[in-house]
């Protein structure tokens, strides 16, 4: 529906967009940036991993108001503890998914520790996310964090103790 809806109201406004980064598309009655727009319609990293393959994490949450579920993957590289890869799937409105694409893009080439350090505030800054929105974004700051957090414990079950090795 938010794809229909963004193609009928950007139909014939496609140079007032590409000249005006900050501009929104009304949907329904709400306005979602073009960012969100840009992400929902074409959103990166979609898919997943093998859950048993090495280096993976994963982070499955959800918000039980609203209905949002996300998973976000990351895979790590073992040896040097950056994030090479990120997947996605999410069950969600267009901010939710703009949210896990933002969020797997911004992850990939991180260290671990940095990543940690991703704010929802940051991801809805960047999308533009309306208030009613936020829990979008923090949904996708929780996953990073699940998603390290399972990777940390998986590689400490692997290593046969209770901590994961630097």
């Amino acid at each position: 529906m938010l794809r229909l809806a963004a193609k009928r109201l950007t139909a014939g406004t496609a140079s007032f967009h590409a000249a005006s980064p900050a501009s929104s598309v009304a949907v329904g009655r709400r306005f979602y940036h073009e960012r969100v727009v840009d992400h929902y319609n074409h959103p990166r990293n979609v898919g997943s991993f093998e859950k048993e393959e090495a280096g993976i994490g994963t982070g499955l949450v959800g918000a039980p108001a609203c209905g949002d579920v996300m998973k976000l993957q990351i895979k790590v590289d073992e040896e040097t503890g950056k994030i090479v890869d990120a997947r996605f799937k999410t069950f969600g409105c267009g901010s939710a998914i703009a949210s896990s694409s933002v969020a797997t893009e911004w992850v990939k080439g991180k260290q671990m520790e940095e990543v940690l350090s991703i704010k929802n505030s940051e991801i809805a800054k960047h999308l533009s996310l309306p208030p009613v929105k936020l829990h979008c974004s923090m949904l996708a700051e929780d996953a990073i964090k699940a998603a390290v957090k399972d990777y940390e414990s998986r590689r400490a079950s692997a290593n046969g103790n209770g901590k994961a090795s630097p």
